[in-house]
């Protein structure tokens, strides 16, 4: 419900509460001024009969109206009940109607007081009456009563006019609130309006994503202009605070893209240096070959030094492999749309598969069922594909010291799915939601391998870039099994196409 009808409502609620306090008032006012004058009538007709002076003869007493009321048109019934007798005696005009005002019992002991009934006539017409009863009693010190004396006149006029004051009250009521309803409304929707242009460019701004956009500002400077007038100096700081941010952001991804690929220059110059002098250094000299030089070489120093140029082999194919990780994740941060086209799946595995049996490894390598890849196509990048199976596998080498290792497919509806399982160490179930962060490596604790942290945050740029999705099932010490599940394409695709620069890929 919004704030325009909500403050409508009270409004009209407001309102038709004191209408109907106004309205009761009025018809209780009106209502009572309109009987006060027939009350006092039938009560001066009701004392104009001598109740005391036939006590021990009511038959007797004469039941014709004196007419001193003052509105003498006005018509009284008189009816006098004998309960001694049991005789009721009626005036002409009373009794001619066949009509009989109700009689309350002697030993309820009645009161002197007005009633409101109605009586049918002989003709079947209703007519509204209002009677005044006087009780009789007689002349002793019980005060029994022996009769009852009731004066009574037609209130058809009265009735009418209060029914009609009613309607006229309740009628006139419903309009007012229709009126104050509908103007309340209008004027809710005036007064909010300034409300509905910040919602309306707050919206722009989230939707755009433009936070140059500024609310304008209308009206007299109340309440509500200075709500636009704040929340505007608040979007000026927010922008220049984005803005800032957005260039530190900028600055720092162009660092580490540019350090990545400088670093890589020099690393490479040095690991080919390294090779080269592993190669000469590593040739079987036999003696006197190479003369006086030969023989004055040091044999633990030579080993020594052998042992020093591995080192720093491994520790710049290690930088290197960093540098590579960091290029990934920083052209991944940059907004890096790889290229794509449709490729057959089957190739790319079985390729993979090939490659991955040379790879060092503890544990037994076994490539398993890719028929469910047969016939079947991605929109994706070959390079970037194998990359991601590579990273999957190396790392199951890794943390598989012993049993084996297996890649397989499978398909559902629309997708395919690439399994690699192992039978090595696992991890805890918790960690799985973290194992895809950069530089998080779940057997961290337990230093059983080395490794940057960074080879699962790629594999994962990498499938979301292929719209893809990943699974993983995991028990510690009872090994892991990934499924990466990539979305078909079912475009035709002439058969030619058969990953190009896959061996550069896999070379770097």
């Amino acid at each position: 419900m919004t704030i325009r009808l909500r403050l409508t409502l009270w409004f009209s609620g407001i309102l038709a509460a004191a209408l109907i306090v106004l309205c009761v008032a009025i018809y209780f006012f009106v209502n009572m001024n309109t009987y006060n004058d027939i009350k006092v009538q039938l009560r001066d007709q009701a004392n104009d009969y001598n109740i005391y002076k036939y006590e021990y003869g009511l038959n007797q007493m004469d039941l014709n109206l004196q007419k001193k009321s003052p509105f003498i048109d006005k018509n009284f019934f008189v009816q006098l009940v004998n309960y001694t007798e049991g005789v009721i005696k009626q005036s002409d005009e009373l009794g001619k109607n066949g009509l009989k005002f109700p009689i309350p019992e002697a030993k309820s002991n009645p009161k002197n007081g007005y009633v409101k009934t109605t009586l049918k006539t002989d003709s079947g017409e209703v007519l509204p009456f209002l009677v005044y009863q006087r009780v009789i009693p007689n002349n002793t010190e019980e005060g029994e009563i022996i009769g009852l004396l009731q004066v009574g006149t037609v209130i058809t006029s009265e009735t009418n006019y209060l029914t009609g004051l009613r309607v006229i009250l309740i009628l006139s009521s419903v309009i007012c609130l229709i009126i104050a309803f509908s103007v309340g409304l209008f004027l809710a929707r005036k007064a909010l309006q300034p409300i509905e242009r910040v919602i309306r460019s707050t919206e722009q701004i989230q939707s755009g994503s433009d936070l140059s956009v500024r609310i304008p500002i209308e009206g007299p400077k109340d309440e509500i202009g200075r709500l636009v007038y704040t929340l505007n100096i608040m979007l000026s700081r927010i922008e220049i605070a984005y803005n800032g941010l957005d260039e530190s952001y900028k600055a720092q991804r162009r660092f580490v893209s540019d350090a990545s690929h400088e670093l890589r220059t020099p690393l490479t110059t040095i690991r080919g240096n390294i090779e080269l002098l592993q190669r000469m250094w590593s040739k079987t000299l036999e003696p006197g070959e190479a003369g006086d030089i030969v023989l004055a070489l040091d044999t633990n120093r030579w080993e020594l030094s052998n042992e020093a140029m591995q080192d720093i082999s491994a520790e710049a194919r290690r930088m290197s492999t960093l540098v590579n990780d960091l290029l990934a994740l920083a052209r991944a941060d940059a907004g890096y749309e790889m290229e794509k086209t449709t490729l057959p799946m089957l190739p790319i595995a079985e390729e993979v598969g090939r490659r991955a049996g040379f790879l060092p490894r503890t544990a037994v390598w076994r490539v398993g069922d890719l028929s469910a890849l047969n016939g079947f196509q991605v929109k994706g990048n070959a390079d970037y594909l194998q990359q991601l199976l590579f990273i999957f596998i190396e790392n199951a080498f890794k943390y598989t010291p012993s049993g084996w290792i297996e890649l397989s497919a499978t398909r559902r509806e629309d997708q395919l799915g690439i399994i690699i399982k192992d039978t090595g160490i696992g991890m805890n179930p918790k960690e799985v939601p973290h194992i895809f962060d950069r530089f998080y490596r779940a057997d961290e604790s337990r230093g059983k391998t080395v490794g940057t942290g960074l080879g699962l945050s790629i594999a994962k740029w990498i499938i979301d870039e292929h719209r893809g999705s990943i699974e993983v099932t995991t028990m510690e010490e009872e090994g892991s099994t990934f499924v990466i599940w990539l979305p078909i394409d079912f475009s035709p695709q002439p058969a030619s196409i058969i990953m190009e620069g896959t061996d550069q890929r896999i070379e770097d």
